[in-house]
Protein backbone atom coordinates (compact mmCIF):
# COMPACT_ATOMS: atom_id res chain seq x y z
CA UNK A 1 0.00 0.00 0.00
CA UNK A 2 1.22 4.02 -0.76
CA UNK A 3 0.54 6.63 1.56
CA UNK A 4 1.37 10.10 1.19
CA UNK A 5 2.90 12.04 4.47
CA UNK A 6 3.21 15.58 4.30
CA UNK A 7 5.42 17.00 6.50
CA UNK A 8 5.85 20.42 7.75
CA UNK A 9 9.15 22.22 9.52
CA UNK A 10 9.32 25.62 10.48
CA UNK A 11 11.30 26.08 7.43
CA UNK A 12 10.45 23.69 4.82
CA UNK A 13 8.02 20.82 4.29
CA UNK A 14 8.08 17.63 2.10
CA UNK A 15 5.14 15.47 0.08
CA UNK A 16 6.55 11.37 0.64
CA UNK A 17 5.33 8.70 -0.03
CA UNK A 18 5.06 5.53 2.11
CA UNK A 19 5.61 2.49 0.30
CA UNK A 20 4.56 -0.89 2.97
CA UNK A 21 5.05 -4.47 1.62
CA UNK A 22 3.92 -6.01 4.23
CA UNK A 23 7.44 -6.39 6.10
CA UNK A 24 9.12 -2.81 5.69
CA UNK A 25 8.33 0.80 4.80
CA UNK A 26 10.02 2.49 1.95
CA UNK A 27 10.13 6.15 1.48
CA UNK A 28 10.30 8.30 -1.38
CA UNK A 29 10.36 12.07 -1.54
CA UNK A 30 8.22 13.67 -4.32
CA UNK A 31 8.31 17.33 -3.37
CA UNK A 32 10.48 19.60 -0.98
CA UNK A 33 9.58 23.32 -0.22
CA UNK A 34 10.63 25.97 1.95
CA UNK A 35 8.31 27.49 4.48
CA UNK A 36 9.49 30.79 4.29
CA UNK A 37 7.74 33.54 7.35
CA UNK A 38 6.60 36.77 6.20
CA UNK A 39 7.37 39.80 8.08
CA UNK A 40 5.00 42.62 7.74
CA UNK A 41 3.51 45.36 9.44
CA UNK A 42 5.24 44.51 12.52
CA UNK A 43 3.54 41.09 12.46
CA UNK A 44 5.44 37.87 11.70
CA UNK A 45 3.00 35.45 9.88
CA UNK A 46 2.85 31.91 7.91
CA UNK A 47 2.40 31.62 3.92
CA UNK A 48 -0.31 29.58 4.49
CA UNK A 49 -2.01 30.05 1.39
CA UNK A 50 1.51 29.17 -0.48
CA UNK A 51 1.58 25.94 1.77
CA UNK A 52 -1.30 25.38 0.21
CA UNK A 53 -0.20 25.80 -3.08
CA UNK A 54 2.47 23.40 -2.63
CA UNK A 55 0.43 20.89 -0.98
CA UNK A 56 -1.60 20.51 -4.42
CA UNK A 57 1.78 20.41 -6.08
CA UNK A 58 2.48 17.54 -3.86
CA UNK A 59 -0.64 16.32 -4.83
CA UNK A 60 0.28 16.07 -8.37
CA UNK A 61 3.43 15.04 -7.99
CA UNK A 62 2.29 11.79 -5.74
CA UNK A 63 -0.01 10.98 -8.23
CA UNK A 64 2.53 10.87 -11.35
CA UNK A 65 5.07 8.38 -9.81
CA UNK A 66 2.16 6.03 -8.96
CA UNK A 67 -0.81 6.99 -7.03
CA UNK A 68 -1.41 6.54 -2.91
CA UNK A 69 -4.63 5.30 -1.41
CA UNK A 70 -4.68 8.61 1.56
CA UNK A 71 -3.26 11.44 3.17
CA UNK A 72 -1.61 12.55 6.34
CA UNK A 73 -0.81 16.18 7.62
CA UNK A 74 1.55 17.07 10.68
CA UNK A 75 3.00 20.24 11.36
CA UNK A 76 4.84 22.47 14.34
CA UNK A 77 2.69 22.66 17.09
CA UNK A 78 0.87 25.61 18.56
CA UNK A 79 0.02 27.83 15.75
CA UNK A 80 -3.54 28.33 14.36
CA UNK A 81 -5.87 30.09 11.54
CA UNK A 82 -9.19 31.67 12.29
CA UNK A 83 -11.99 30.96 10.21
CA UNK A 84 -15.48 33.36 9.85
CA UNK A 85 -19.03 32.33 9.52
CA UNK A 86 -18.50 31.14 5.63
CA UNK A 87 -15.65 29.00 6.17
CA UNK A 88 -12.72 31.75 4.94
CA UNK A 89 -10.11 32.59 6.68
CA UNK A 90 -9.80 35.43 8.35
CA UNK A 91 -5.78 36.36 7.90
CA UNK A 92 -2.82 34.32 7.88
CA UNK A 93 -1.72 32.72 11.04
CA UNK A 94 0.39 34.25 12.89
CA UNK A 95 4.24 32.83 13.67
CA UNK A 96 4.94 31.41 16.90
CA UNK A 97 8.19 33.84 17.38
CA UNK A 98 6.05 36.52 16.93
CA UNK A 99 6.02 38.94 19.58
CA UNK A 100 2.35 39.82 20.82
CA UNK A 101 2.99 37.28 23.19
CA UNK A 102 5.27 38.97 25.46
CA UNK A 103 4.64 39.00 29.17
CA UNK A 104 1.31 36.78 28.24
CA UNK A 105 1.98 33.99 30.87
CA UNK A 106 2.36 36.38 33.41
CA UNK A 107 -1.02 38.09 32.49
CA UNK A 108 -2.28 34.82 32.65
CA UNK A 109 -1.63 33.82 36.04
CA UNK A 110 -3.68 36.93 37.28
CA UNK A 111 -6.33 35.21 35.80
CA UNK A 112 -5.72 31.45 36.78
CA UNK A 113 -2.97 30.33 39.44
CA UNK A 114 -0.27 29.03 37.81
CA UNK A 115 -1.01 25.68 39.69
CA UNK A 116 -3.93 25.42 39.10
CA UNK A 117 -3.46 25.86 34.91
CA UNK A 118 -0.68 22.88 35.29
CA UNK A 119 -3.23 20.73 37.20
CA UNK A 120 -5.74 21.19 34.36
CA UNK A 121 -3.48 21.03 31.25
CA UNK A 122 0.10 19.35 32.30
CA UNK A 123 1.36 21.30 29.62
CA UNK A 124 4.92 23.10 29.56
CA UNK A 125 4.33 27.21 29.95
CA UNK A 126 5.59 29.03 27.00
CA UNK A 127 4.87 32.25 25.75
CA UNK A 128 4.35 30.66 22.13
CA UNK A 129 1.51 28.21 23.42
CA UNK A 130 -1.57 29.30 21.69
CA UNK A 131 -3.70 29.71 25.17
CA UNK A 132 -1.37 32.70 25.10
CA UNK A 133 -1.38 34.01 21.98
CA UNK A 134 -5.26 34.01 22.23
CA UNK A 135 -4.78 35.94 25.28
CA UNK A 136 -3.13 38.32 23.29
CA UNK A 137 -5.76 38.42 20.62
CA UNK A 138 -8.30 39.45 23.54
CA UNK A 139 -6.49 41.80 24.84
CA UNK A 140 -4.92 43.40 21.46
CA UNK A 141 -7.51 42.81 19.04
CA UNK A 142 -10.53 41.26 20.40
CA UNK A 143 -12.85 42.41 17.52
CA UNK A 144 -10.99 39.75 15.28
CA UNK A 145 -11.87 36.93 17.95
CA UNK A 146 -15.18 38.45 17.70
CA UNK A 147 -15.34 37.63 14.07
CA UNK A 148 -13.96 34.16 14.31
CA UNK A 149 -16.38 31.23 14.18
CA UNK A 150 -13.93 28.40 14.32
CA UNK A 151 -10.45 28.06 15.09
CA UNK A 152 -8.02 25.06 13.53
CA UNK A 153 -4.68 24.71 14.14
CA UNK A 154 -2.00 24.44 11.41
CA UNK A 155 -2.09 20.46 10.23
CA UNK A 156 -6.68 20.78 10.88
CA UNK A 157 -6.31 23.94 9.02
CA UNK A 158 -4.05 22.90 5.87
CA UNK A 159 -6.58 19.23 5.68
CA UNK A 160 -9.76 21.60 5.67
CA UNK A 161 -8.52 23.07 3.06
CA UNK A 162 -8.56 19.68 1.45
CA UNK A 163 -11.50 18.23 2.72
CA UNK A 164 -13.73 20.92 4.01
CA UNK A 165 -14.34 19.20 7.24
CA UNK A 166 -13.59 21.04 10.60
CA UNK A 167 -11.62 18.75 13.14
CA UNK A 168 -9.35 18.91 15.85
CA UNK A 169 -7.20 16.45 15.98
CA UNK A 170 -6.04 15.24 19.50
CA UNK A 171 -2.03 15.73 19.53
CA UNK A 172 -2.47 19.12 18.39
CA UNK A 173 -4.95 19.92 20.34
CA UNK A 174 -2.78 19.40 23.25
CA UNK A 175 -0.15 21.62 22.59
CA UNK A 176 -2.73 24.28 22.73
CA UNK A 177 -2.67 24.05 26.87
CA UNK A 178 -6.38 24.57 26.43
CA UNK A 179 -7.08 20.69 26.59
CA UNK A 180 -7.66 18.49 30.23
CA UNK A 181 -5.48 16.21 30.21
CA UNK A 182 -7.34 13.99 31.97
CA UNK A 183 -10.86 14.51 30.25
CA UNK A 184 -9.27 15.03 27.08
CA UNK A 185 -11.31 17.59 25.92
CA UNK A 186 -11.31 21.54 25.79
CA UNK A 187 -10.79 22.82 29.23
CA UNK A 188 -14.00 24.53 30.05
CA UNK A 189 -12.13 26.24 33.60
CA UNK A 190 -9.04 27.55 31.22
CA UNK A 191 -11.19 29.31 28.31
CA UNK A 192 -13.63 30.99 30.76
CA UNK A 193 -10.69 32.38 33.06
CA UNK A 194 -8.59 33.49 29.49
CA UNK A 195 -12.29 34.83 27.96
CA UNK A 196 -11.98 32.44 24.79
CA UNK A 197 -14.82 32.14 23.02
CA UNK A 198 -15.91 28.05 23.12
CA UNK A 199 -17.64 28.45 20.49
CA UNK A 200 -13.90 28.25 18.38
CA UNK A 201 -13.40 24.95 18.64
CA UNK A 202 -14.73 21.88 17.12
CA UNK A 203 -14.96 18.53 19.02
CA UNK A 204 -11.54 16.30 19.19
CA UNK A 205 -10.73 13.89 16.55
CA UNK A 206 -8.31 10.70 18.41
CA UNK A 207 -5.13 9.98 15.88
CA UNK A 208 -6.19 7.66 13.41
CA UNK A 209 -9.95 8.94 12.54
CA UNK A 210 -10.41 9.21 8.58
CA UNK A 211 -11.69 12.54 8.71
CA UNK A 212 -12.94 13.22 5.14
CA UNK A 213 -11.95 12.73 1.31
CA UNK A 214 -10.26 15.12 -0.67
CA UNK A 215 -13.07 17.22 -1.92
CA UNK A 216 -14.31 17.61 -5.58
CA UNK A 217 -12.65 20.32 -6.05
CA UNK A 218 -9.01 19.42 -4.94
CA UNK A 219 -9.20 16.42 -7.02
CA UNK A 220 -10.35 17.91 -10.29
CA UNK A 221 -7.47 20.57 -9.69
CA UNK A 222 -5.05 18.22 -9.12
CA UNK A 223 -6.08 15.43 -11.20
CA UNK A 224 -5.70 12.63 -8.28
CA UNK A 225 -8.61 10.55 -6.77
CA UNK A 226 -11.16 11.83 -3.92
CA UNK A 227 -8.59 9.05 -1.50
CA UNK A 228 -9.35 9.51 2.76
CA UNK A 229 -7.55 12.21 4.26
CA UNK A 230 -6.68 10.60 8.21
CA UNK A 231 -5.82 12.64 11.27
CA UNK A 232 -2.36 11.36 11.95
CA UNK A 233 -0.29 12.57 14.57
CA UNK A 234 -0.65 16.43 13.94
CA UNK A 235 1.68 18.03 16.09
CA UNK A 236 5.00 16.68 14.22
CA UNK A 237 6.74 15.92 18.32
CA UNK A 238 4.08 12.84 18.46
CA UNK A 239 4.10 11.39 15.07
CA UNK A 240 8.01 11.12 15.80
CA UNK A 241 7.33 9.50 19.14
CA UNK A 242 5.38 6.76 17.63
CA UNK A 243 7.98 5.99 15.13
CA UNK A 244 10.72 5.14 18.18
CA UNK A 245 12.08 2.08 17.16
CA UNK A 246 11.71 0.23 20.44
CA UNK A 247 8.38 -1.70 20.57
CA UNK A 248 8.93 -2.73 24.12
CA UNK A 249 8.20 0.87 25.42
CA UNK A 250 9.82 2.01 28.46
CA UNK A 251 12.15 4.23 26.40
CA UNK A 252 13.87 8.04 27.00
CA UNK A 253 13.82 10.00 23.72
CA UNK A 254 15.18 12.96 22.12
CA UNK A 255 13.13 14.21 19.06
CA UNK A 256 16.14 16.24 17.69
CA UNK A 257 15.55 19.16 15.24
CA UNK A 258 15.20 23.27 15.35
CA UNK A 259 13.77 22.11 18.57
CA UNK A 260 14.52 19.26 20.72
CA UNK A 261 11.78 16.88 23.21
CA UNK A 262 13.57 15.15 25.64
CA UNK A 263 11.29 12.95 27.61
CA UNK A 264 9.65 9.25 27.48
CA UNK A 265 6.15 7.66 26.70
CA UNK A 266 3.33 7.20 29.05
CA UNK A 267 0.19 5.65 30.04
CA UNK A 268 -0.99 8.30 31.84
CA UNK A 269 0.31 11.79 32.76
CA UNK A 270 2.44 13.01 35.40
CA UNK A 271 1.29 16.32 37.36
CA UNK A 272 3.47 16.89 40.59
CA UNK A 273 4.78 19.65 42.30
CA UNK A 274 8.22 18.07 40.69
CA UNK A 275 6.95 18.11 37.27
CA UNK A 276 5.05 21.55 37.30
CA UNK A 277 8.41 22.80 38.70
CA UNK A 278 10.59 21.17 36.15
CA UNK A 279 8.03 22.66 33.68
CA UNK A 280 7.83 19.61 31.66
CA UNK A 281 4.73 18.53 29.32
CA UNK A 282 2.55 15.56 29.59
CA UNK A 283 1.26 15.95 25.21
CA UNK A 284 -1.32 13.87 23.78
CA UNK A 285 -0.27 11.04 21.55
CA UNK A 286 -1.52 8.05 19.73
CA UNK A 287 -3.90 5.83 21.23
CA UNK A 288 -4.09 8.32 23.98
CA UNK A 289 -0.88 8.13 25.50
CA UNK A 290 1.21 10.51 26.89
CA UNK A 291 4.60 12.12 25.53
CA UNK A 292 6.12 13.31 28.68
CA UNK A 293 8.53 15.74 27.50
CA UNK A 294 10.81 18.78 27.76
CA UNK A 295 10.76 21.46 25.38
CA UNK A 296 14.35 22.74 24.62
CA UNK A 297 15.93 25.12 22.30
CA UNK A 298 17.99 22.32 20.07
CA UNK A 299 19.48 22.73 16.71
CA UNK A 300 17.97 26.52 15.98
CA UNK A 301 21.22 27.57 18.23
CA UNK A 302 23.45 25.99 15.28
CA UNK A 303 21.16 26.90 12.54
CA UNK A 304 20.47 30.49 13.08
CA UNK A 305 24.22 30.74 13.84
CA UNK A 306 24.97 29.36 10.67
CA UNK A 307 22.83 31.92 9.12
CA UNK A 308 24.35 35.24 10.80
CA UNK A 309 27.92 33.89 9.61
CA UNK A 310 26.21 33.75 6.20
CA UNK A 311 25.18 37.40 6.57
CA UNK A 312 28.47 38.40 7.47
CA UNK A 313 29.88 36.77 4.37
CA UNK A 314 31.00 33.57 5.61
CA UNK A 315 28.57 30.53 4.86
CA UNK A 316 30.04 27.67 6.41
CA UNK A 317 28.36 24.48 5.80
CA UNK A 318 27.16 22.06 8.78
CA UNK A 319 30.74 19.75 8.58
CA UNK A 320 32.66 22.87 8.52
CA UNK A 321 31.08 23.98 11.98
CA UNK A 322 31.66 20.75 13.25
CA UNK A 323 35.14 20.75 12.39
CA UNK A 324 35.73 24.03 13.88
CA UNK A 325 33.89 23.04 17.19
CA UNK A 326 36.26 19.97 17.70
CA UNK A 327 39.64 21.74 17.05
CA UNK A 328 38.48 24.07 20.32
CA UNK A 329 39.48 23.53 23.66
CA UNK A 330 36.70 21.50 25.74
CA UNK A 331 34.27 23.46 28.85
CA UNK A 332 35.54 26.45 28.33
CA UNK A 333 32.18 28.48 29.06
CA UNK A 334 28.48 27.29 29.19
CA UNK A 335 25.39 29.11 27.98
CA UNK A 336 21.89 28.14 29.10
CA UNK A 337 20.69 27.07 25.94
CA UNK A 338 16.48 27.83 27.02
CA UNK A 339 17.69 31.39 28.01
CA UNK A 340 15.31 33.68 26.64
CA UNK A 341 17.35 36.14 24.99
CA UNK A 342 18.33 32.56 22.41
CA UNK A 343 14.72 32.29 21.26
CA UNK A 344 14.18 35.63 18.60
CA UNK A 345 15.91 35.08 15.27
CA UNK A 346 18.85 37.12 15.01
CA UNK A 347 22.64 37.14 15.88
CA UNK A 348 22.83 34.64 17.72
CA UNK A 349 27.05 34.64 18.27
CA UNK A 350 26.72 37.88 20.00
CA UNK A 351 24.25 36.75 22.37
CA UNK A 352 26.43 33.25 23.46
CA UNK A 353 29.32 35.83 24.10
CA UNK A 354 27.30 38.36 26.03
CA UNK A 355 25.89 35.44 28.00
CA UNK A 356 29.64 34.18 28.93
CA UNK A 357 30.58 37.72 29.76
CA UNK A 358 27.60 38.06 32.30
CA UNK A 359 28.53 34.89 33.99
CA UNK A 360 31.79 35.50 34.29
CA UNK A 361 32.92 33.15 31.76
CA UNK A 362 35.75 32.77 29.21
CA UNK A 363 33.81 34.59 26.03
CA UNK A 364 34.24 32.58 23.16
CA UNK A 365 35.65 34.88 20.10
CA UNK A 366 36.31 32.28 17.08
CA UNK A 367 33.58 30.70 15.67
CA UNK A 368 34.90 26.86 17.01
CA UNK A 369 34.65 28.35 20.39
CA UNK A 370 31.45 29.63 20.02
CA UNK A 371 30.04 26.21 18.31
CA UNK A 372 32.24 23.96 20.86
CA UNK A 373 29.86 26.11 23.91
CA UNK A 374 27.16 25.87 21.91
CA UNK A 375 27.64 21.91 21.14
CA UNK A 376 28.48 21.01 24.85
CA UNK A 377 25.87 23.29 26.39
CA UNK A 378 23.30 21.27 24.58
CA UNK A 379 24.18 18.12 25.62
CA UNK A 380 24.67 19.13 29.08
CA UNK A 381 21.24 20.81 28.76
CA UNK A 382 19.47 17.08 28.32
CA UNK A 383 21.61 15.66 30.82
CA UNK A 384 20.06 18.11 33.21
CA UNK A 385 16.43 17.06 31.93
CA UNK A 386 17.12 13.41 31.79
CA UNK A 387 17.85 13.74 35.53
CA UNK A 388 14.48 15.42 36.00
CA UNK A 389 12.58 13.07 34.00
CA UNK A 390 13.66 9.92 35.69
CA UNK A 391 12.79 11.88 39.06
CA UNK A 392 9.19 12.35 38.01
CA UNK A 393 8.95 8.83 36.40
CA UNK A 394 10.76 7.35 39.19
CA UNK A 395 12.13 5.18 36.25
CA UNK A 396 15.49 4.68 34.84
CA UNK A 397 16.74 4.49 31.17
CA UNK A 398 19.91 2.54 29.98
CA UNK A 399 19.27 3.64 26.21
CA UNK A 400 18.41 7.31 24.74
CA UNK A 401 16.96 7.63 21.50
CA UNK A 402 17.41 10.57 19.19
CA UNK A 403 15.06 10.35 16.48
CA UNK A 404 14.51 13.26 13.77
CA UNK A 405 17.03 15.51 11.92
CA UNK A 406 19.35 15.91 14.78
CA UNK A 407 20.36 11.53 14.21
CA UNK A 408 23.05 13.47 11.28
CA UNK A 409 24.70 15.57 13.50
CA UNK A 410 27.41 13.28 14.92
CA UNK A 411 29.12 15.28 17.13
CA UNK A 412 26.02 16.18 19.07
CA UNK A 413 24.91 12.36 19.39
CA UNK A 414 28.20 11.54 20.87
CA UNK A 415 28.34 14.54 23.82
CA UNK A 416 24.82 13.52 24.71
CA UNK A 417 25.77 9.75 24.98
CA UNK A 418 29.15 11.54 26.81
CA UNK A 419 26.55 13.91 28.76
CA UNK A 420 24.22 11.51 29.86
CA UNK A 421 26.50 8.20 30.33
CA UNK A 422 24.01 6.49 28.13
CA UNK A 423 23.85 4.59 25.03
CA UNK A 424 22.88 6.59 22.42
CA UNK A 425 20.91 5.10 19.44
CA UNK A 426 20.18 7.59 16.49
CA UNK A 427 17.78 7.24 13.98
CA UNK A 428 15.46 6.75 12.26
CA UNK A 429 16.08 10.47 10.71
CA UNK A 430 12.95 10.63 8.96
CA UNK A 431 10.68 9.40 12.38
CA UNK A 432 7.96 12.09 11.85
CA UNK A 433 7.35 10.93 8.43
CA UNK A 434 7.84 7.10 9.38
CA UNK A 435 5.52 8.33 12.66
CA UNK A 436 2.48 10.02 9.91
CA UNK A 437 2.71 6.89 7.85
CA UNK A 438 1.72 4.24 10.17
CA UNK A 439 -0.92 5.89 11.55
CA UNK A 440 -2.02 6.02 7.92
CA UNK A 441 -1.59 2.26 7.48
CA UNK A 442 -3.33 1.37 10.75
CA UNK A 443 -6.55 3.40 10.29
CA UNK A 444 -5.97 1.56 6.98
CA UNK A 445 -5.77 -2.01 8.88
CA UNK A 446 -2.57 -2.67 6.96
CA UNK A 447 -0.34 -2.62 10.52
CA UNK A 448 -2.60 -4.04 13.54
CA UNK A 449 -1.11 -1.73 16.36
CA UNK A 450 1.60 0.57 17.15
CA UNK A 451 4.05 -2.28 18.79
CA UNK A 452 4.15 -3.85 15.20
CA UNK A 453 4.19 0.04 13.33
CA UNK A 454 7.84 0.14 15.96
CA UNK A 455 8.73 -3.26 14.82
CA UNK A 456 8.22 -2.87 11.23
CA UNK A 457 10.43 0.68 11.51
CA UNK A 458 13.41 -1.19 13.20
CA UNK A 459 13.18 -3.47 10.44
CA UNK A 460 13.01 -0.68 7.84
CA UNK A 461 15.61 1.71 9.15
CA UNK A 462 19.18 1.83 10.10
CA UNK A 463 20.20 2.95 13.78
CA UNK A 464 24.16 4.46 14.74
CA UNK A 465 24.81 3.23 18.20
CA UNK A 466 26.98 5.56 20.39
CA UNK A 467 28.87 4.51 23.35
CA UNK A 468 29.67 6.87 26.65
CA UNK A 469 33.23 7.94 26.43
CA UNK A 470 35.79 10.82 28.46
CA UNK A 471 32.35 10.34 31.14
CA UNK A 472 34.87 11.50 34.22
CA UNK A 473 35.74 14.97 32.61
CA UNK A 474 32.15 15.47 31.17
CA UNK A 475 31.06 14.75 35.09
CA UNK A 476 33.49 17.57 36.49
CA UNK A 477 32.41 19.94 33.33
CA UNK A 478 29.04 19.31 34.11
CA UNK A 479 29.23 20.24 37.79
CA UNK A 480 30.55 23.91 36.23
CA UNK A 481 27.92 24.03 33.93
CA UNK A 482 24.86 23.89 36.72
CA UNK A 483 26.67 26.34 38.54
CA UNK A 484 26.65 28.94 35.69
CA UNK A 485 23.07 27.96 34.67
CA UNK A 486 21.44 27.40 37.63
CA UNK A 487 22.83 30.69 39.21
CA UNK A 488 20.88 32.12 36.44
CA UNK A 489 17.85 30.66 36.84
CA UNK A 490 17.66 31.50 40.55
Amino acid sequence: MRVLAFDFGASSGRAIIGQFDGEKITLSEVHRFSNDPVSIGGTVYWDVLRLLFEIKQGLIKAQESGGFGSVGIDTWGVDFGLLDGQGKLLENPVHYRDARTRGMVDEAFKLIRREEFYQKTGIQFMELNTAFQLLSLRRQRPELLERADTLLLMPDLLAYFLTGVKATEYSIATTSQLIDIHTRSWSEDILNALEIPRRLFTEITPPGTVTGKLSLEVCEECAVPPVNVVAVCGHDTQSAITAVPCPQGDFAFISSGTWSLFGTELLEPIISETSLEMNVTNEGGYGYSVGFLKNIIGLWLIQESRRQWAREGAPYSYAELERLALSEKPFACFIDPDAPEFVPHGNIPARVREYCERTGQYVPRTVGEVMRCIYESLAMKYRRTFEKIRDCTGRDYSVIHVIGGGTKDTLLCQMTANSCERTVKAGPIEATVLGNIAVQLMAAGEIKDVAEARRIIARSETVTEYAPEETAAWETAYRKFLNVTEEQLN
